[in-house]
């Protein structure tokens, strides 16, 4: 069940798939972080700029970890797209 994320999209998009493949709430998941479902809800949209910590938390109650790897093919304009529309 590896995901790529290369945006604060991306992680939005993984949490809420995730999420929804345990067939789980915002709310229950609200309940098993302690984030607040309305944060989780503009997390999962790419709306919210979410602290380390709270990303943490997240992926903690959803029984998931950071692994961080080499970049697949990237190219100048891959990193231009991520600081001009953000993470």
């Amino acid at each position: 069940m590896k995901r790529l994320v290369r945006t604060k999209k991306d992680l939005g998009n993984s949490i809420r798939e995730i999420r929804l493949e345990r067939d789980m709430t915002q709310k229950e998941l609200a309940n098993l972080s302690g984030i607040w479902q309305e944060t989780i809800s503009k997390i999962e949209t790419g709306t919210a700029n979410p602290r380390m910590g709270t990303i943490s938390l997240l992926l903690s109650a959803l029984d998931l970890e950071f692994v961080l790897t080499p970049r697949s093919k990237s190219s100048l304009k891959d990193w231009e797209k991520i600081f001009t529309n953000g993470l």
